[in-house]
């Protein structure tokens, strides 16, 4: 996607559309090794491809309170996820929407994250995988691949 949008030189309008206050939802991505170019102002730091490759792909269930009580629904969420990042950390201003046990044979790098913040630490055993912050959504799951329509 950011090959594309920096070859199209999408990301001014990108960017000026996120400042606008539009709604902007990101899914399953994450910054590559050695960087890449970002639309911005979500304040939070990922890990591409967190949970493994393609052959590690899975679905799981996900406590999704805040989901159930503004779109109702039931209390969990089906999330398929595809080569999938984790949020390791995230700013003051960021809404925990869902998180997910870190897998036995994975370890979170506390390094990794850009600076520690006391405000909102990363559960030691969890890693976010929904979160909201003013008009920026960002899942680290595809919840287009499900029947529930509730994101």
């Amino acid at each position: 996607m950011a090959k594309l949008a920096e070859y199209h030189n999408l990301f001014p309008a990108l960017r000026e559309f996120v400042k606008m206050g539009k709604p902007v939802w990101g899914t399953c991505a994450g910054q590559k090794i050695g960087g890449q170019e970002l639309v911005g102002g979500l304040d939070c730091t990922v890990h591409r491809n967190f949970f493994g490759s393609q052959i590690q792909s899975f679905e799981a269930e996900l406590a999704v309170p805040e989901l159930a009580s503004t779109e109702g629904g039931p209390q969990v969420f089906r999330g398929v996820f595809i080569r999938a990042p984790a949020i390791l950390d995230v700013g003051p201003e960021v809404e925990v929407l869902a998180d997910y046990p870190v897998p036995s044979n994975k370890v979170v790098d506390s390094n990794s994250a850009v600076e520690a913040r006391e405000e909102n630490p990363v559960p030691e055993n969890k890693v976010i995988v929904a979160v909201r912050q003013k008009n920026l959504l960002a899942t680290a799951f595809h919840p287009e691949l499900t029947a529930d329509t509730r994101w």
